[in-house]
């Protein structure tokens, strides 16, 4: 059996990066230590937006940003969309779904309501971190 693939949504990993022992951060360790973590362009790309918000300024710096970014790319799986989807009621989050099913993913980990509402989406597990986190 291969490694569990695991997309990992834009606020999980923002946690991750601003509280290094909160769940999230458990989450996306635990991700990236025992899964396989996915990633498209498109939440590449959202995710760098969101982290270039000035907002972060007074908790992160931009290199450690810029840096958690690269670490990322080195570490998860690039899937190519090829297959779009329009599922979820905020349609920013269809990203994700695209992604999990393109890349043929084990569990979605988020916090985002909208996506959690959908839990299953053809058959892939949609969780919250801490649900994620249990045996």
């Amino acid at each position: 059996m291969g490694r569990e693939r695991v997309v990992v949504d834009t606020n999980v990993l923002v946690s991750r990066l601003l509280v290094a022992q909160s769940t999230p951060a458990l989450a996306v360790r635990k991700a990236v230590d025992t899964g396989q973590l996915l990633a498209s362009a498109t939440t590449l790309e959202e995710l760098a937006d969101v982290l270039s918000r000035r907002g972060f300024d007074a908790y992160v710096t931009v290199a450690d940003r810029q840096q958690f970014i690269r670490l990322l790319v080195r570490v998860a799986e690039i899937v190519p969309i090829t297959l779009r989807i329009r599922a979820c009621r905020d349609p920013n989050d269809d990203k994700f779904i695209e992604l999990a099913v393109n890349g043929s993913a084990d569990v979605i980990v988020t916090g985002d309501r909208a996506l959690l509402a959908l839990d299953p989406f053809r058959g892939i597990p949609i969780v919250t971190p801490s649900r994620y986190l249990r045996p």
